[in-house]
């Protein structure tokens, strides 16, 4: 893109969020005029808790998932290892992932990583791995026809790594510009939700960032990293998932050749339980022209008990993720104009590149439920956070209509089937299942939305959902700023470019009285530029 057009890009972005609800930069036209709100009243905070943590299942070593499909010509690998970035050890965060990328890409035995690549390339295969906080993937996909050359290549990486110095050197650097240029500058939404992560699971293992810390990532060694590989990469944390034409034969010799990883290595890290801080906030602070907002709670809701369907499904309807029939949407987007999305989760969520789906296999111990506010006016973000907590107190205190309720209930019926739409997706649900204990899920999803009822999940969401509960992290660049309207006695009324309905404006006083439960003694600004440091 040459400068001319990053340009006028910026300039139209910069207009479409100047266009859209403001707080008092601009005078508003006299007939968009909202008089001043009733102050809130005082928020109920909840006491700090704790999230106990019980372990997930421990299938059995080399555990094998097949699905043959004899008719297609593709197969499916999916390799999860029971290994993330709670096995970093103090002072290395990021090392588990380091190993994961360096086997991935930095080439084997016989292939430097440039062959790597160039013998992949003619095959159209694919080779990736994505490491998470308890679990990290290898997949790949091959045509049968380079089936024989591809699997010793996809085990090689596991089993014969090449460990050239300079490739570890050039994935190190590669880590350390993930955290210093794309988390801190450049990607103001991953930074909140890193953020969140942060706030929510201090002093656990879960808080620090899976890509690691910049002083955790050059205190790594490859000697370290040579280490670290053989003890979270072993035969009694990993599950093979297969699919395609495949066979038992094709099972045993993958199994065979992984069966050369060592036996046990360290063992499984006892995650502590979460102590939660609720009505605490993270404000994070650099050059930007939005705001960024995310809050949530850890909590031990997670699948296989009775109460996440059909949590799932109110959340769904508060804000399904890149969805647009979401309340949050159609209040703060639509009829508001705040930003380009507002969204909830009932579980945490990682998309899946080029879907609106998360990926499978980030099971976790402990849980969060979150809801994410893509960027806003930074005048606008206090007005935003209030209207996400007023929408989601009237979920809990109102529950969903009928209407609603079977809108949502349809949607999710068919909206459940296109997560399972390729293999690698499906053996990912499979193998979750595994540590989940809940068999057939997504069809157990679906026969527990036949039998919901509007009564029965507002019961579920008012025994898991506290608004007390909840911290928040904001992206901003005016921090006292923002500080200072998310603990005004009196949030500014929001001012809009374009006439308004009555009934939205009547609603916005309701909206600002909205408390926010935030202890502002808990409120900590920090500089974007130092996050993730150590």
């Amino acid at each position: 893109m040459n400068t001319f057009h990053r340009s006028v890009l910026f300039l139209a972005v910069g207009a479409w969020l100047g266009g859209c609800a403001t707080a008092s930069h601009a005078p508003p036209p006299p007939s968009a005029q909202v008089s001043p709100p009733t102050p809130p009243p005082a928020p109920t905070l909840q006491a700090e808790a704790s999230v106990p943590a019980e372990p997930l299942r421990k299938p059995a070593p080399l555990e094998t998932v097949l699905q043959s499909n004899p008719q297609s010509p593709i197969v499916s690998f999916r390799l999860v290892f029971h290994s993330g970035s709670v096995d970093d050890p103090p002072g290395r965060e990021g090392l588990t992932a380091l190993v994961a990328n360096l086997l991935s890409q930095g080439g084997t035995r016989e292939l430097s990583s440039a062959q790597l690549l160039e013998v992949l390339f003619p095959m159209a295969a694919e080779l990736a791995v994505f490491p998470d906080k308890e679990f990290t993937t290898f997949s790949g996909r091959v045509h049968k026809d380079f089936l024989p050359r591809f699997l010793k290549i996809f085990t090689d990486v596991l089993l014969e790594p090449r460990y050239e110095p300079s490739e570890f050197e050039r994935l190190r650097t590669d880590a350390l510009n993930t955290v210093r240029n794309t988390l801190r500058n450049e990607d103001d939404e991953e930074l909140g939700k890193v953020g969140l992560d942060a706030l929510l699971f201090r002093g656990h293992p879960y808080a620090h960032f899976v890509g690691g810390t910049v002083q955790g990532l050059q205190a790594i060694t490859l000697d370290e990293l040579k280490v670290h590989a053989r003890r979270v990469f072993t035969q009694d944390r990993l599950v093979i998932g297969l699919a395609g034409p495949v066979d038992e034969a094709l099972k045993q010799t993958l199994t065979s050749r992984l069966s050369a990883l060592p036996a046990t290595g360290a063992p499984a890290v006892t995650l502590p339980s979460v102590t939660t801080h609720p009505g605490s906030a993270l404000v994070l602070q650099k050059s930007t022209l939005s705001t960024a907002v995310s809050m949530g709670f850890a909590t031990s809701l997670r699948r296989g008990d009775p109460d996440f369907f059909p949590v799932a499904l109110a959340l769904s309807y508060l804000g399904e993720h890149r969805q647009t029939h979401g309340w949050l949407f159609q209040e703060l987007r639509e009829k508001r104009g705040l930003n380009y999305g507002n969204y909830a989760y009932a579980e945490h969520f990682i998309e899946q590149p080029g879907t609106t789906f998360t990926r499978p296999n980030l099971a976790r111990t402990q849980q969060d439920i979150s809801l994410w506010l893509r960027p806003v006016v930074p005048t606008t973000a206090v007005f935003a956070t209030h209207g996400a907590l007023y929408y989601l107190d009237r979920l809990i205190q109102q529950g969903i209509s009928r209407d609603a309720f079977e809108q949502t209930r349809g949607f999710l019926m068919s909206y459940t089937r296109l997560w399972e739409q390729t293999d690698q997706r499906r053996l990912g649900y499979a193998i979750d299942s595994l540590f989940y204990g809940t068999p057939d899920f997504l069809d157990s999803y679906r026969k527990a939305l036949e039998q919901m009822t509007p009564e029965s999940v507002q019961a579920a969401v008012r025994r898991r959902l506290h608004p007390s509960a909840l911290s928040f992290v904001f992206v901003t660049q005016d921090a006292p700023a923002l500080v200072a309207g998310l603990t005004a006695q009196a949030p500014p009324p929001l001012s809009y470019a374009s006439a308004k309905l009555p009934a939205v404006l009547e609603e916005d006083q309701a909206i600002l009285r909205q408390p926010l439960p935030l202890r502002p003694e808990a409120i900590e600004v920090l500089s974007a530029s130092t996050f993730m440091e150590k």
